[in-house]
């Protein structure tokens, strides 16, 4: 009943959390310049109207003063900032309902368009870290000192020290034909193929998975070295643990001191990442995305970054707000899960 409460009172705290976090973002985004009024005072002084009706359509080489507090009236920027964050969090449902200024339609219209993409990319990225990451964690701490734990450092290592971005680069030279006499075994970028609609369901998704293998690469093999070595030294320390040389002193097998008591225990700090698969839609590097001509959600809010495009902006960073508070409750139910004997009231 005690940790119900408390995951509770977890759950309410997400929400002034989550307004803290989105009226200071709402706050910086409006007050940088360059904004929807801005570029579109520009256009106007250009002649470069965008044919909408309402103060949209006026064009001309000089912009008046009337004009500009039109623009300002019908972004609504001259209201209090205060109005201003409230319909965007109610009237337009966190933003999800405002218009983009650059590709005019709702926000969410054009962050759904990326979340498949970015799905995929980071679920997998996620699951394969874990899952190749954990076991070979083990199998270091099991092996302590042998060859292969010095062969697989050396490799995780080499692995985080080569940036992404680079790594990405050099596998493209020799794995997309983009250098003669190379081998052209992967698509040079894309999520996949101009026929991909035309393809049987198999070929789709072999098709998708040639085309990620490379990004997908470059995006888990910095997180190899970290969750490889957090597993390992985790285990260590479990193993050298007293409770553990208790159990060998009753009589305990390897197997069971190991598998039985140290590994559970073990696995407490990995824990601490498993709330980020809320989170793996959002996880694509804009460089790799970029470098592999991926539209993920990486791209998407550089770009709306770089074109001030507010109603994409905070609509990117109210999921991404939302999903990282459910997300860091859900690394708490882990450690329970893990270790019923945490009390997170002490």
């Amino acid at each position: 009943m005690e940790r119900l409460h408390y995951f509770i009172r977890r759950l309410l705290l997400t929400i002034p959390t989550f307004l803290a976090i989105t009226l200071l973002c709402f706050g910086i985004a409006q007050l940088v310049p360059g904004g929807p009024v801005e570029q579109l005072t520009r256009q106007m002084m250009g002649g470069a109207g965008t044919g909408e009706s309402g103060p949209l359509s006026a064009a001309g080489p000089a912009v008046s003063e009337k004009q500009r507090e039109e623009i300002r009236k019908y972004f609504e920027f001259d209201r209090p900032l205060v109005v201003r964050y409230y319909h965007w969090l109610v009237r337009d449902r966190i933003g999800m309902l405002m218009p983009s200024f650059k590709y005019k339609k709702p926000a969410w219209e054009v962050i759904q368009r990326r979340l498949p993409v970015s799905l995929v990319f980071g679920l997998t990225g996620f699951l394969l870290s874990y899952l190749v990451c954990i076991p070979l964690g083990i199998s270091k701490a099991l092996r302590h000192g042998s060859p292969f734990d010095m062969a697989s450092s050396t490799v995780v290592f080499v692995g985080y020290a080569v940036p992404a971005f680079a790594f990405g680069m050099v596998l493209k030279m020799l794995l997309c034909g983009t250098t003669e006499g190379l081998w052209n075994l992967f698509p040079i970028g894309g999520f996949h193929s101009d026929n991909f609609d035309t393809l049987p369901f198999w070929q789709q998704v072999h098709d998708i998975a040639a085309h990620m293998a490379l990004p997908l690469l470059c995006y888990v093999i910095g997180n190899f070295a970290v969750l490889t070595l957090m597993m390992k030294n985790s285990l260590l320390e479990q193993i050298g643990a007293d409770y553990v040389r208790t159990v060998y002193a009753k009589g305990g097998s390897s197997a069971r001191a190991i598998w039985g008591h140290a590994l559970r225990n073990a696995l407490i700090p990995i824990a601490t990442g498993f709330g980020s698969i809320f989170t793996v839609m959002f996880a694509g590097s804009v460089i790799i995305e970029r470098l592999f001509d991926i539209p993920g959600m990486g791209r998407l809010s550089l770009d709306a970054i770089g074109s001030r495009d507010y109603a994409v902006f905070m609509g990117i960073v109210a999921l991404t707000s939302i999903l990282g508070l459910i997300g860091n409750i859900f690394s708490d139910f882990c450690y329970v899960l893990i270790d019923p004997r945490i009390d997170f009231e002490k």
